[in-house]
């Protein structure tokens, strides 16, 4: 497994991924147009490219054998500030895994990783929401000590979720 920064070459591929994560993991919760509209949103070609070349969020692709196959992403400022105490905190906006690669370890390197940032980049906490009834990824947030703060929405087209805002203080 290779592990590294995202160029904006990676856009088209990174797109495809976002999206085929998403839908694994929640395409059965949607309206075919609820799940469009939100893969044209944040999972096609541009808006990630937007992304990558912007100031505000970092990622970190994985790749086996010459293959995108999980990512996460650090935005700041987080768009979840409002909620906690912390001076300077960074979300975790996205930690995806397709299915082939889940239970290799992956997602645990990628959340050091993201720690490590954190803590480097000076913030004092780490924010992310995470899904009501996703409860592996609730237990892997747990085991590194983030800890629900708050019950907000996630928007995928019209159709509201129940999520919750989860805090790691650093």
């Amino acid at each position: 497994m290779i592990y590294r920064p995202a160029t904006l070459a990676d856009a088209p591929a990174l797109a495809k991924l976002g999206e085929a994560t998403f839908v694994a993991a929640f395409g059965h919760l949607y309206t075919p147009h609820d799940l469009a509209a939100f893969l044209a949103e944040v999972h096609s070609p541009g808006p990630v490219a937007q992304e990558i070349a912007g100031k505000e969020c970092t990622h970190c692709l994985v790749e086996d054998q010459g293959k995108l196959v999980a990512y996460c992403k650090l935005r700041h400022p987080s768009h979840y500030t409002s909620y906690c105490d912390a001076r300077d905190p960074i979300e975790l906006g996205q930690l995806y895994c397709l299915p082939t690669h889940t239970g290799h370890g992956i997602g645990a390197k990628l959340m050091d990783w993201t720690l490590e940032q954190a803590r480097s980049g000076g913030h004092d906490a780490v924010l992310l929401s995470v899904y009501s009834e996703n409860f592996g990824a609730q237990r892997f947030y747990q085991r590194y000590g983030f800890a629900k703060i708050a019950d907000i929405t996630f928007r995928v087209g019209e159709q509201l979720d129940a999520e919750y805002l989860y805090e790691l203080k650093l």
